[in-house]
């Protein structure tokens, strides 16, 4: 079980610095990020994730636990990330995309039976060999949290993702993305616009102006 510690992250663009913040996130906590378009927050996650557009300049520390991780490649951070568009993949069955992210670990044998308990797990046990494009919104959306989960990352990073989904489906897919989170233990981070997903998480919650935004003494930072 690990914590996030963002140490002293400052993100520019240009002459211009979006944001500046420290802060650490323990296991199992959400810590929401909202504010306008434009103030940095996906730029945020794009660093913590190791995509960080040339464009920006970003200075400062991410570590999961004792280990620096802004220094590694993507691919070797072990953080998770979870858009608004499930992004599955058309020419993977159900089965394939939850196979494509998993840790290669055991026989073949032994990875079909974890992707068939993590669908079970989520009552889609029949849907293994399903398209993608037959799936609903929900459906969709469980699928792509499994295939991030099955990837066994030690942090979460979370971009609008309930943005797409009906109001009818949204807070129940809401309640079960941060049932999962809390279950595995995983510091959080999620960008939103929405009111309800920060409340729901139950967590801080940090509101970025337009301005050069500043984490210290005159924080906009509250608990849900």
């Amino acid at each position: 079980m690990a914590s996030l510690r963002l140490d002293d992250i400052v993100i520019h663009q240009g002459q211009h610095r979006l944001l500046s913040l420290d802060t650490t996130v323990a296991p199992g906590e959400v810590l929401t990020v909202m504010g306008p378009s434009g103030v940095g927050k996906s730029t945020l996650l794009a660093f913590i994730a190791g995509f960080l557009s040339p464009a920006f300049e970003a200075q400062g520390c991410v570590l999961l636990d004792a280990t620096r991780i802004d220094t590694l490649p993507a691919e070797q951070r072990h953080v998770g990330l979870l858009f608004q568009d499930p992004l599955l993949f058309p020419h993977l069955d159900v089965a394939g995309n939850l196979a494509f992210g998993m840790v290669r670990e055991g026989t073949r044998r032994q990875r079909r039976a974890r992707i068939h308990d993590a669908l079970s797990s989520v009552g889609l046990e029949a849907f293994a060999g399903r398209d993608p494009a037959t799936l609903s919104g929900g459906q969709k959306a469980r699928v792509a949290l499994l295939r991030v989960l099955l990837s066994k990352p030690r942090a979460m990073l979370l971009d609008e993702p309930f943005s797409k989904l009906d109001a009818e489906r949204r807070g129940e897919i809401r309640h079960w993305v941060f049932e999962r989170v809390r279950d595995h233990r995983l510091p959080t981070l999620m960008v939103t616009h929405d009111e309800a997903d920060a409340q729901a998480a139950g967590g801080r919650i940090l509101r970025l102006t337009e301005r050069d935004t500043v984490m210290g003494p005159t924080d906009k930072e509250e608990r849900a």
